[in-house]
């Protein structure tokens, strides 16, 4: 008795692998949004935090650090990344 040999399935279609994976960064951008106001969040509980107890509500070296943090992860196109994230969460200086 021979066994059958596995079917050979079709490569995906140059439109399947774009619908495929629009989904997956339509997937992926939601997640970084809810990331992104999480992280909201968690910056205003700090700035709060440090202004009840008589601090400034930013904190620059603190930023720098992010910056560099970014920028050492993404390159250049990352400290523009930081410089967004930070204009979210501290608002306007």
């Amino acid at each position: 008795m021979t066994t059958p040999a596995p079917q050979q399935q079709d490569a995906p279609t140059p439109d399947e692998v774009i619908a495929a994976n629009r989904a997956r960064i339509d997937d992926l951008d939601a997640r970084i949004i809810a990331l992104v106001e999480e992280r909201v969040a968690a910056s205003r509980a700090v700035q709060q935090a440090r202004m009840g107890a008589g601090g400034r509500r930013v904190h620059l070296a603190r930023e720098m650090e992010i910056l560099r943090t970014y920028g050492d992860a993404l390159g250049r196109p990352g400290t523009s990344v930081a410089m967004t994230l930070l204009e979210l969460c501290r608002g306007t200086v």
